[in-house]
């Protein structure tokens, strides 16, 4: 992706964000230079990776399928493994209309996924199989707002705004707006892009970055290159 492309999408976002009376933190709003500045006191965001998410998953079609992502908190894996602690992570996402993030599933992470506000929000489910596989052939069972509902394999689940679903791992999902863009709210177990996420088809989680201007604000890929 061009850098000029994240920047924009990065005001869009935020824009849109806040029409539904969501703020993000004030380290959302810190220019890089402020960042490296601080370095040394922000282990506490740039350890767990919170902050600016945008990605393609290198395909380059960000309009077609792509998510933005802002990671508001998260937990520490040793805590979550310990049992106790800060086990828990959040995230505000926008997906918009027809703009799919494409099929996968989790290793560890439980997340409820929340429609936020604005149009529908359509999520395409299937179960695994013996090897932890899509499974065509079963039906899926997920709870949505404390209620199971059960469904054929690829049959798509739709959520109207405050409506939400708890994916478990094995939950093989993929989803986008329908009829509109959505605000996107996760409240999960402790997050880990790095290592946590199983895509049915092969594709990078972070997208390769064009350098066509500045950086308005870094992104969690950009802390390794910029705050090391």
């Amino acid at each position: 992706m061009k850098r000029s492309t994240i920047n924009e999408i990065m005001r869009e976002a935020d824009d849109y964000i806040r029409s539904f009376g969501f703020v993000l933190p004030p380290f959302a709003y810190w220019t890089p230079d402020e960042m490296v500045a601080r370095k040394d006191s922000i282990r506490g965001i740039t350890d767990a990776n919170l902050g600016w998410d945008i990605t393609d998953y290198n395909l380059g079609m960000f309009d077609r399928m792509g998510l933005f992502l802002f990671t508001v908190r998260n937990g520490k894996q040793e805590e979550l493994k310990a049992g106790g602690g800060m086990c828990y992570a959040e995230k505000i996402m926008i997906s918009r209309e027809n703009q799919v993030s494409p099929m996968h599933t989790h290793i560890l992470k439980v997340e409820d996924i929340i429609n936020r506000g604005g149009a529908t929000l359509a999520l395409e489910l299937f179960g695994a199989d013996a090897d932890g596989n899509v499974c065509t052939k079963s039906d899926v069972t997920v709870m949505t707002d404390g209620v199971a509902r059960t469904q054929g394999p690829g049959e798509i689940l739709e959520l109207s705004p405050g409506e939400s679903v708890t994916l478990y791992p094995g939950t093989w999902h993929a989803f986008w707006g329908k009829g509109g863009d959505v605000l996107i709210g996760e409240v999960s177990t402790v997050n880990d892009d790095n290592t946590d996420n199983i895509f049915r088809e092969p594709l990078g989680r972070f997208s390769a970055i064009e350098e066509d201007e500045a950086p308005m604000h870094l992104l969690v890929s950009d802390y390794g290159k910029w705050l090391a």
